[in-house]
């Protein structure tokens, strides 16, 4: 997902999503660890998502703050 699709979303969808890709990058862990993981390039996509997604949120609180 792009940083701009994330803007879009309000704070909750926002930390839904986020439950959602740790969730995801859980999985993918323990499939890598069992020898399931066919999906090598999956978990760096998951990892930067999370980052982009915590850029986000935190851009949101910087700015709530700048107002108060």
């Amino acid at each position: 997902m792009s940083a701009r699709a994330m803007r879009e979303k309000s704070d909750k969808e926002l930390q839904d999503e986020l439950l959602k890709l740790r969730r995801e990058q859980f999985n993918l862990r323990v499939q890598a660890v069992t020898g399931q993981g066919g999906k090598s390039d999956q978990a760096a996509k998951v990892r930067r998502d999370i980052a982009r997604l915590k850029t986000v949120m935190r851009e949101r609180e910087l700015a709530a703050g700048s107002k108060a």
